[in-house]
């Protein structure tokens, strides 16, 4: 039989088959599984599982990001957002232009002789005063917030939006608590030290307010400049409250800029960086360039401000409310709530801000170490404001650099560190100078100086920044703060509670008395350190506050700001210097005021400070004073730290000393010591001799006779040209002080007739006292005898030394050796 060979049809070689896209990802997903079971069991940790789930959320975020901004775009959300504010504050109801509503009033019921048509009218009138009240209530839905901060309209304007009040307190809850349980968390950690938790507390609370909003923003940047009382950690992280608040986009700035300035931004800005170079609560900075070719700092106002902060104040002042009737106090404690109000709602406008700074550019512009930048009128509306760019460095910049720590080039970060926290000391001082030139001088205080608002110019200036919260103090509140310095220093307290009438704090009908006694309690404990309270200045107007709020006192506005402004200042003093006193470094300059001020509320200080009623000196006050005002020469300059300027300090503590018996000669002469010398023609002479002849003045002559002798010894230098003669040469010498008297001054003091005129005063209400003029006599004889030998002793000292130094020079060599 013959075979048959198969045909290629009906070939054996078997065909792929085409399969499905789901079959096939079916047969994949089996060959992995079977994949999977063929391998052997692999230990899975939790540290791999959280890695996971941590992968996963991740990726999730990013999907559901992408997601978000795809339905922003495609649905609108934006602008479907704003419509849904509009409507949530009833915006759309508001009516700018509506003149102000008189109250309705009400009919009065009376049905004494009536018919049934008098009541069917008075019926009908009162209908129409109900239609007339209805009508009243639905135009308070239509009238804006007020420009001006007023608690009624304030109050009216909410009462009408009680779900916006109730969202925001369920708001300020839920935000509160949710920190609460993340400090709980992180408090569950027991590998974590105080340092750390600090931290973490400090990270929390600044979210917190920066998820609360611009008036929680306000708080946690006045929290932050007092590091002595939040700690370290807490106000590092509150500090990026101050200019590193996250910033609303570039196109709404543009659009507030265009609105109020009426044009296109570059018909007004040749460049615009629509990068901000800070970001503040209620506003943040741009840099541009005019048309000029000026270099501008542009501050733009955060859109929908108004509504928020006046929200809080609301708020505010309701809990206060609450508070003073579980309190039950008599005084409304609710107008703490309306002074902040009024400084937030000033601070909203941009325009009163640009008033502020070119009043206090103008009332400081004698001071060479203070500076404000100019304000460009014509760039400036309510939410928009153009001044002045200002170079210079931040606190908070120097401080970060002074305490960082870095292992590359140790020698030149060093150098850095070095000369970074001598120029944070240097702008401690003259903070300190610029804030005293303020409180008592000017009487215009810069009341919101944190380290955002503050810079440290190239030229060594302190600059000043954001001018929204300015105190203006009048002249009888200055003159009272400055007795009350001098009266805190001396322990007056009775004086201190007539200074405290003064400033507006003791009302009328307060036993003083009693007063006194409270407040000699809270400040009799403080400590003093060279005659001066070692304390903080904040610490001491707290105490003084509480005492008045136990007898129910309402303080002045201008005291909360004042406070409010010294609390930065020595915030910034405490993380310059640690051992920094405001007392310390402020004395010299009220001292100085008293002793070169002629006015006869000054001198009225100065007399009830260092004179008793009997008119004679308290001397221990007169040198607290002298010694004082002599520091104050040379406090200014101080750049070193204080460390190096105490030591410097004790190591000269005898020039010290006879700088101040120079400082005392070249007052009685000059014309500054015009109220030195109202002072010691109002003195009594008789004590004045008596103290002089003491033991206890013993110190005091011995230093009046080094110092004439100083000035003899010039005299007679000069007097016989010792200095002209060329084989004699002279060393120069060595200055006790730098406010060393010269012989013109010695002369001048000799022939002026003031000083004649005093010392014949002196002198003649003694002369009934025969024995102590005899006295007198006798010591100004000896001192007399004392200066001569002292001066001459000098003179032959040097002529001999400068012989004997010429003869060795001038030998030969060979006789030398």
């Amino acid at each position: 039989m013959a075979s048959v060979s198969p045909s290629p049809s009906c070939s054996t070689i078997p065909t792929p088959v085409r399969r499905s896209p789901r079959a096939a990802f079916a047969v994949a997903e089996l060959r992995r599984l079977k994949h999977r079971r063929s391998l052997p069991p692999v230990s899975v940790g939790l540290g791999h599982v959280a890695d996971v789930v941590r992968h996963d959320v991740e990726f999730l975020k990013n999907k559901i990001g992408i997601g978000i901004k795809w339905a922003n775009e495609a649905f609108r959300v934006p602008e479907v957002k704003k419509t849904a504010e509009e409507l949530f504050w009833l915006r759309h109801l508001e009516d700018h232009v509506s003149p102000p509503l008189e109250p309705p009033s009400w009919p009065q019921p009376s049905y004494s002789g009536l018919s049934g048509v008098d009541l069917f009218m008075a019926d009908v009138k009162a209908l129409e005063a109900y239609a007339g009240y209805i009508y009243c209530l639905s135009k308070l839905w239509s009238r804006p917030l007020p420009e001006v901060y007023d608690p009624q309209a304030v109050a009216d304007y909410f009462n009408c939006r009680p779900h916006v009040v109730a969202f925001r307190l369920l708001e300020v809850f839920s935000t509160f608590m949710i920190a609460a349980i993340r400090l709980r968390t992180s408090a569950s950690d027991k590998g974590k030290n105080l340092e750390a938790s600090g931290q973490t507390f400090g990270i929390v609370l600044k979210e917190t307010m920066l998820h609360l909003g611009p008036t929680f923003i306000k708080v946690g940047q006045s929290l932050s400049t007092r590091p002595d009382l939040i700690g370290t950690e807490v106000s590092k992280a509150l500090s990026e409250l101050h200019d590193r608040i996250p910033p609303f986009p570039w196109p709404e700035a543009v659009k507030i800029i265009e609105e109020e300035l009426g044009a296109p931004v570059e018909s007004f800005f040749s460049h615009f960086s629509q990068e901000t170079v800070a970001a503040a609560s209620f506003g943040q900075v741009y840099r541009g360039r005019t048309l000029d070719g000026l270099d501008v700092a542009v501050k733009v106002q955060r859109p929908d401000l108004r509504h928020a902060v006046l929200r809080d104040i609301y708020i505010l002042r309701l809990g206060l409310g609450v508070l003073r009737k579980i309190a039950k106090r008599e005084n409304d404690i609710r107008v703490y709530a309306d002074e902040l109000g009024k400084g937030l709602a000033g601070e909203l406008d941009f325009t009163l801000e640009a008033a502020n700074a070119s009043e206090f550019r103008d009332a400081h512009s004698r001071f060479s170490y203070i500076r404000a930048p100019k304000v460009y009128q014509h760039l400036t509306r309510k939410r928009v404001l153009t001044m002045e760019w200002m170079v210079g460095e931040s606190p908070t910049d120097l401080i970060s650099i002074s305490t960082g720590c870095s292992d590359h080039d140790s020698e030149s970060h060093e150098r850095e560190k070095l000369e970074a926290r001598r120029s944070l000391l240097d702008l401690v001082n003259k903070g300190v100078e610029a804030t005293l030139v303020q409180l008592l001088d000017t009487g215009i205080l810069h009341a919101d100086p944190h380290p955002g608002n503050l810079r440290y110019t190239t030229s060594r200036q302190i600059g000043f920044l954001d001018f929204g919260l300015v105190c203006r103090m009048e002249r009888k509140h200055q003159l009272a703060m400055l007795a009350s310095i001098v009266h805190i220093v001396n322990g007056d307290w009775a004086s201190l509670v007539e200074a405290l009438t003064d400033m507006d704090v003791i009302k009328a009908g307060v036993n003083t008395r009693r007063f006194t006694m409270d407040l000699e309690y809270a400040l009799g404990e403080v400590e003093l350190k060279n005659g001066i309270p070692d304390i903080e200045f904040t610490k001491v107007l707290s105490k003084i506050l509480k005492v008045a709020l136990n007898y129910q006192l309402r303080m002045p506005p201008y005291f909360t700001l004042v406070l409010r402004s010294l609390a930065c200042l020595e915030g910034l003093a405490a993380a310059g210097d640690p051992n920094f006193k405001t007392f310390e470094a402020a004395y010299p300059f009220v001292v100085q005021k008293l002793l070169t001020e002629n006015s006869t509320a000054t001198r009225k200080i100065l007399h009830s400070a260092v004179l008793d009623r009997k008119k004679e000196f308290r001397w221990e006050r007169v040198a607290l004073f002298l010694s004082k005002n002599s520091t104050r020469k040379r406090w200014p300059l101080v750049i070193s730290s204080r460390d190096e300027t105490s030591v410097h300090s004790s190591s000269n503590q005898t020039g010290s000393d006879v700088d101040t018996v120079s400082l005392v000669l070249k007052l009685l002469a000059s014309k500054d010591g015009v109220v030195f010398r109202r002072l010691l023609m109002a003195a009594n002479g008789t004590s004045l001799i008596r103290t002089f002849i003491s033991k206890e003045a013993n110190v005091i002559r011995q230093k009046l006779c080094t110092t004439i002798a100083d000035t003899l010894y010039q005299w007679m230098v000069g007097v016989f040209g010792i200095k002209s003669l060329k084989f004699i040469s002279l060393s120069d010498p060595p200055p006790s002080s730098r406010t060393n008297i010269t012989v013109e001054d010695f002369k001048t003091l000799i022939r002026d007739k003031r000083v004649r005129v005093i010392l014949r005063k002196i002198l003649e209400s003694a002369k009934t006292d025969r024995v102590l003029m005899l006295r007198f006599c006798w010591t100004s004889f000896v001192m007399s005898l004392t200066t001569s030998a002292l001066a001459c002793h000098r003179f032959v000292i040097s002529v001999s030394e400068g012989y004997v130094n010429y003869l060795s020079m001038s030998a030969p060599v060979a006789i030398r050796t």
